[in-house]
């Protein structure tokens, strides 16, 4: 199969670096993965971190299942031509947690609601109170 496979360069690869136009390099192996990205269980932004880019290292580092493994062969654009000692990524994927940005906004969410919650009954033991009176 390999043989019919297109061969690329990094710097063709690199070009294709934004959400929906999406390539990846795993193990010297070209993947389109445009398809997947809103699939992607860790999100678009890691995949986003190391688009256009050699994401071997952060693929394997993540310990991805023998399904996301499955996924990839069918995703499969080519090859690497010439030298894969590439250009590391600039980014690196991550394993599927809540960021501190994730955090932040769940702080705010639940101070929010307690707020929201707090002046409802506030108003009610108010309206309790006038109607006793």
């Amino acid at each position: 199969m390999s043989d019919d496979l297109k061969e690329f360069t990094y710097e063709e690869v690199s070009a294709h670096n934004s959400k929906k136009d999406l390539w990846v390099v795993i193990d010297g192996k070209v993947y389109d993965i445009s398809a997947f990205v809103d699939e992607h269980p860790g999100g678009e932004e890691v995949l986003l971190d190391v688009a256009g880019q050699d994401s071997t290292e952060a693929f394997d580092d993540v310990g991805h299942s023998d399904e996301a493994r499955e996924i990839l062969t069918n995703l499969l654009k080519g090859t690497v031509k010439g030298d894969l000692s590439a250009p590391k990524p600039i980014g690196k994927l991550s394993t599927i947690s809540t960021s501190s940005s994730d955090s932040s906004a769940s702080l705010y969410i639940a101070l929010v609601a307690g707020v929201v919650l707090a002046a409802g009954v506030w108003k009610y033991l108010q309206i309790m109170g006038a109607s006793a009176a």
